[in-house]
């Protein structure tokens, strides 16, 4: 089985799109039996999922819909494994070369220019505390520069620096006429609508919906599963 983990949101249409997001990796996966579970805001929590699907004597695997491996994958979700035998944990989806398609898709959404030289990209996750997810992020970015002319940087909503905000503006100085901030976010919910105030020309969309991802999360699911995984 697979269990796919977010973060949980309150806005509806980032339930709806996470929600989408499993059912798709289903579709691509006939047969594949999926769940979900959450670290944080909505039920049911990661560590029940885990626990009753041990007491039922069934395998698992725990894939991370998150983008970076921060304190949501190394804690929260390292922690509801921790103890069931038949439960394993996945790498998050991100880094992936497909991300970074997709970030750029919604670049070009946007009206940003990847050949303009003076068209930066602010790339805007979360943000963690842990440098392991600062660094996934950074990977990401270094990714997406290879396909743009303009300088790319990185921002985080929270717990990191610099904030997306500083990121722009230290863009602007470094020379960039338009600055577009990438949203590295799945889906709607606290942080993209922080977007918008940060001072960019232009706010991409979230990256779902997009098949490609569900693509991401059945390679992770391949990579950490056994042959007792159903």
């Amino acid at each position: 089985m697979l269990i796919a983990c977010a973060h949980g949101t309150r806005n509806p249409t980032g339930r709806r799109l996470i929600a989408e997001l499993a059912l798709a990796a289903r579709d691509l996966r006939p047969g594949l039996v999926t769940t979900a579970a959450f670290v944080d805001v909505q039920p049911p929590t990661v560590v029940d999922v885990v626990a009753s699907l041990s007491a039922q004597g069934r395998a698992a695997v725990v894939v991370p819909l998150l983008l970076s491996g921060g304190y949501h994958v190394h804690v929260d979700i390292a922690g509801a494994v921790a103890g069931h035998s038949g439960a394993v944990p996945a790498r998050p989806l991100g880094p992936d070369p497909r991300l970074v398609a997709v970030l750029r898709d919604r670049l070009v959404e946007a009206g940003a220019d990847a050949g303009d030289a003076l068209t930066a990209v602010v790339l805007a996750a979360a943000g963690s505390s842990d440098p392991r997810s600062v660094a996934d992020v950074e990977d990401t970015a270094a990714l997406l520069q290879r396909s743009w002319a303009g300088a790319v940087t990185t921002g985080y909503g929270a717990a990191a620096q610099p904030t997306v905000a500083d990121a722009v503006l230290a863009a602007r100085r470094a020379g960039a006429v338009r600055v577009v901030v990438a949203s590295y976010l799945l889906a709607p919910g606290h942080f993209h609508d922080k977007l918008r105030g940060a001072g960019a020309d232009a706010v991409t969309a979230p990256l779902l919906p997009d098949e490609r991802i569900a693509a991401v999360l059945l390679d992770r699911y391949d990579a950490a599963a056994t042959p007792a995984a159903d």
